[in-house]
């Protein structure tokens, strides 16, 4: 076990620096990553995190909050621009994460961060993009973006942990069409294009037809009012895992919509204190980002 991750304390508090950094240059433009560096002696754990957005929206601000919270307790939290459809549509955002995790590995040791642990966290369709990652860290199709200077090093994760993530997109796709949501369904229509993409880019559908898959302890934390992505989908997919031999870990927020933590209260700061007690579960069982 590294420094990083026997020393991680869930309950401490640090200072934190943050800045902006240029992250990757796609055609349409230049996507940015937001560090947030605990200011101590390290090194420290390092979490990579992904933005919600239904795949068409918001950035690498979108999670704030929950990175500042992840970041005080002693995590190097790199929180990064993804494209967005329709500039561009699956599998692009996933390709960019991919390299997220590639490039993260080799910069983080300037910030004072340990590659070896390196876990990701998503949040609705970036929980989406985070399973994805952590499922087929090998996917050629995902890999294509090189590093350079750094050829030799992989995309695996530590550990996956999500909130609302959209664990079974065709499900969620039924669900906004149940609920007659012209935005959710256009969201997923112009994401997966062509529309067979949305059952091969499926976590649920990969582990439904055998697909072999590597398998991170992941969280899932879900509220029990969402109506985006209802329960149901994550209790099937979280059963799902467990039953293939993974450690899935989901907790159901009562009486909480699809976005809850986007609101200060006792349910985020719950939220909050979960993440920090899993990745610590995590790091000091030794998992590695090998």
């Amino acid at each position: 076990m590294s420094a990083a991750a026997k020393n991680y304390n869930p309950n401490a508090q640090f200072e934190i620096k943050v800045w902006d950094v240029d992250f990757f240059k796609t055609p349409k433009r230049q996507l940015k990553a937001r560090i947030y560096q605990p200011q101590g002696a390290g090194p420290f754990p390092v979490l990579l995190d992904l933005h919600g957005g239904a795949w068409n929206n918001k950035d690498r601000l979108a999670n704030v909050p929950m990175d500042e919270a992840a970041a005080k307790s002693g995590i190097l939290v790199v929180a990064i621009d993804m494209s967005l459809a329709p500039e561009a549509g699956y599998p692009a955002c996933v390709q960019e994460a991919c390299y997220g995790v590639r490039w993260l590995k080799a910069k983080c040791i300037e910030w004072n961060g340990d590659n070896q642990t390196l876990g990701v966290l998503g949040s609705s369709s970036g929980g989406h993009v985070a399973q994805l990652l952590g499922m087929r860290p090998n996917f050629p199709l995902y890999n294509v973006h090189a590093l350079p200077g750094a050829p030799g090093i992989n995309s695996r994760v530590a550990y996956i942990a999500t909130r609302s993530p959209i664990s079974d997109p065709f499900a969620r796709f039924k669900q906004a069409e149940k609920m007659q949501r012209a935005n959710m369904i256009k969201n997923s229509t112009t994401f997966f294009n062509p529309w067979e993409t949305i059952h091969d880019a499926n976590p649920q559908a990969m582990l439904d037809r055998g697909e072999k898959v590597e398998m991170p302890p992941m969280l899932i934390m879900q509220g029990g009012a969402d109506d985006n992505v209802i329960p149901a989908i994550q209790e099937k997919f979280s059963a799902t895992y467990r039953a293939k031999g993974g450690e899935c870990e989901m907790t159901v927020f009562a009486n909480c919509p699809h976005e809850w933590i986007a609101e200060p209260g006792p349910d985020t700061d719950r939220a909050h204190a979960m993440l920090k007690a899993f990745i610590a579960k995590q790091l000091h069982a030794g998992r590695k980002a090998v």
